[in-house]
């Protein structure tokens, strides 16, 4: 030990051993979206802080050396190559007059703004004209929270959606010609060479690689590892081979991605490949070392630097707004779609920073540009998802509210049991909820969590513990399957049994108690609730169900909209139908005609009061102190970043447990399958990133 301490305090800064390079990178990746998301930031804007704090700039403890720069050129091709992947061709086709017209206004207004100021501040008319395109460009950053909150069909965010391949199409012809203009005279040869040239790479790249990997995907698609390879292939000679074109190897990226993305599916294994190295590794050393070129002494020897820092901030913010405004008008569009466009659309991200990279290391900016471009990234990464969480909510609320059909699958009912005492509760609870006309068994499973030893013993005392839920089922002439599973992380066991025996539902007890203030129903429970997209209901039953009189179900604002609504509705008056309750409902925030008529369209028909709040504080106030003896509450809430998601819903359980001794349900209702992550490119994106106070 004495050894490894001295060892420590004499490592001599900037780390030159590889290994330790390679451990504080490590380090680094894993901490600072961590915590960035705890301040509900970007984990983009983290690791370029980061970069800032341990580069040559700051602490010195990295410097900017060979192997910081060759992983950091690979994230850079593979931003710029996994943006050709992700743009959706076929809506662009379907929304493609608007998709030109706000694609066209979103880089041309930003682009004049960003070259009169380049020449302003005397730059060379490369140098300003790149600026611009800079402007110009954006990244859909905020997009996948507009299609978590389900709104990505809206006309607003299709326009926008399609308009990102204009944006970047039109950014990366700019940075082709400036780069051919710093290598060559402005003559009629370099133009028709770097026409020729860049024709003919364009043609072999679009029309050629689709050739190849077709016949390679049609001989080589059981080989994961031989499919990511021969992609990463692709992805470097076609990037090699551009600048034999004469233009940077982000272009050949970038047409790299375009010619495969009818080939890599979105939500395929191949692409989450792809996704998770860029994103774990290669990608993020490519914002370290851009934040290592940033340099604070500049802003402070330099006013002009401030000067250039305010004012790209400034008229990437403007050109943006005015944009949208513009496109919005033509195609009347209302207030809240107008600023949902900026807010998708204002977001500069790690497309920018590839080509500042580019500009900087061709010589045509400084650092007080490099410095001024990073500082307008941060701001616009942080007003973007903003936005768009905001008026996606609004959005969502003011649209024609109809609930999702719930998708036609088995009925497959997952009971995870750890105290033999609630194995009872847990399975008459389910025992109501079943469909009676289903043939599917009911699946209690028991995990054992695995630290290294006595695994066996451990087993056979879940097995005996799952022995008596099937002596008890016996007794209700239910169907049982028994499942037991070992695992490290005892809601790992849990996510992977869902998966393995496509489980529609999953009904677990709890207790009540919190690990952790943080949590909202502990540990493991949380982390299934995140990571699984399936009905969950979570049960806290303090009293025999048959004794239940009435049932106090609280529904949140706009969980109608959710795709799990109605089967959150029906199972709720069918636990209402089976123990002969009467239902009071208590709606927050919402229309309580819109609601009554939709809960007696779902059978079976029970005798239902409805009431509403306008306030969760009003809830809390008015409706706690009147829960009865035998009263069972029933809380249909919503997943942490979706549509009818508010903050108090992570405190009530807690304050149910604490307020009441009555029994009572948390109803998680099923979510959409996949939510559309286009435009994050290594960056991590909180789930939700709007202060508490905005969803009042």
């Amino acid at each position: 030990m004495k050894k490894v301490c001295e060892a420590l305090f004499v490592v001599e800064l900037p780390v030159t051993n590889p290994v330790l390079i390679f451990a504080l990178a490590m380090v680094i990746f894993l901490v600072a979206p961590l915590l960035m998301n705890k301040l509900k930031v970007p984990g983009l804007i983290g690791l370029i802080i980061a970069g800032i704090i341990v580069g040559p700039n700051g602490l010195g403890v990295l410097d900017r050396d060979p192997t910081i720069v060759l992983l950091g050129t690979v994230g850079l091709l593979y931003i710029i190559f996994i943006a050709g992947l992700e743009i959706d061709l076929d809506g662009f086709k379907k929304y493609r007059n608007r998709s030109f017209v706000f694609g066209l206004l979103s880089f041309t207004i930003p682009f004049i703004l960003g070259t009169g100021l380049g020449l302003f501040l005397q730059y060379s008319i490369p140098a300003s004209i790149l600026l611009g395109s800079l402007l110009g460009s954006h990244t859909l950053l905020a997009y996948p929270i507009a299609s978590r909150l389900g709104i990505s069909k809206n006309k607003a965010v299709t326009t926008t959606v399609g308009g990102t391949i204009m944006t970047d199409t039109l950014a990366l012809l700019v940075l082709a010609v400036i780069a051919g203009m710093k290598q060559d005279e402005l003559t009629i040869t370099f133009w028709l060479q770097m026409f020729v040239s860049l024709s003919l790479f364009v043609i072999i790249v679009l029309f050629g690689v689709p050739l190849i990997a077709r016949s390679f995907f049609r001989n080589m698609s059981s080989q994961g590892s031989m499919e990511y390879l021969f992609v990463m292939a692709i992805l470097f000679v076609c990037a090699f081979f551009a600048t034999i074109a004469g233009v940077e190897p982000i272009i050949g990226a970038f047409l790299a991605g375009l010619a495969l993305n009818r080939l890599i599916f979105e939500q395929g294994p191949l692409m989450n490949r792809i996704k998770f190295v860029g994103n774990a590794i290669f990608i993020p050393f490519f914002l370290l070392s851009v934040g290592m070129l940033m340099d604070f002494r500049v802003l402070i020897e330099e006013p002009k630097a401030w000067l250039v820092a305010l004012s790209i901030v400034l008229f990437v913010n403007f050109g943006k707004a005015f944009a949208a405004w513009i496109s919005g008008n033509i195609y009347s569009y209302s207030k809240d779609e107008i600023k949902l466009m900026y807010g998708l659309s204002i977001p500069q991200a790690a497309a920018t920073l590839a080509a500042t990279l580019v500009g900087f290391e061709l010589g045509l900016f400084n650092l007080a540009t490099v410095n001024g471009v990073i500082i307008m990234i941060l701001v616009t990464c942080l007003i973007g998802p903003y936005m768009v969480e905001k008026y996606s909510r609004k959005i969502a609320q003011y649209e024609e509210e109809q609930p999702y059909e719930p998708s036609i699958a088995p009925e497959r009912i997952l009971i995870p049991l750890s105290n033999p005492k609630t194995i009872e509760s847990l399975l008459d609870l389910a025992f109501i909820i079943k469909t009676p006309t289903s043939n599917e068994p009911l699946y209690p499973i028991s995990v054992v969590q695995s630290n290294g030893g006595a695994e066996a013993a451990k087993v056979a005392e879940a097995e005996k513990m799952l022995g008596h839920a099937v002596m008890y089922a016996s007794g209700a002439d239910i169907p049982i399957r028994l499942l037991t599973r070992v695992d490290h992380n005892p809601a790992s066991g849990i996510i992977r049994a869902i998966t393995d025996t496509r489980i529609s539902m999953v009904i677990v007890g709890w207790n009540g108690k919190l690990s952790t203030s943080q949590k909202i129903l502990g540990g493991v429970l949380d982390q299934v609730l995140q990571q699984t997209n399936e009905m969950m209901v979570v049960s806290k039953i303090s009293h025999p169900l048959n004794t239940t009189k009435r049932i106090v179900l609280i529904l949140p604002s706009m969980i109608s909209r959710k795709r799990g609504f109605k089967e959150s509705i029906r199972v709720v008056k069918k636990i209402a139908n089976q123990l002969g309750a009467s239902v009071l409902g208590v709606v927050v925030k919402g229309d309580q005609y819109f609601y009554e008529k939709l809960l007696n369209k779902e059978k079976p028909d029970i005798e239902l009061v409805l009431e509403t709040v306008e306030k969760w504080g009003d809830l809390e106030e008015n409706y706690y102190h009147r829960f009865k003896d035998g009263d069972l509450v029933v809380v249909i809430s919503a997943r942490r970043g979706t549509i009818a998601w508010h903050p108090y819903l992570e405190k009530l359980p807690k304050k149910l447990a604490e307020t009441t001794s009555e029994s009572f349900l948390v109803i998680f209702p099923e979510e959409e399958e996949n939510v559309d992550l286009r435009g994050t490119r290594g960056t991590t994106l909180p789930i939700t990133v709007l202060p508490s106070r905005e969803y009042d």
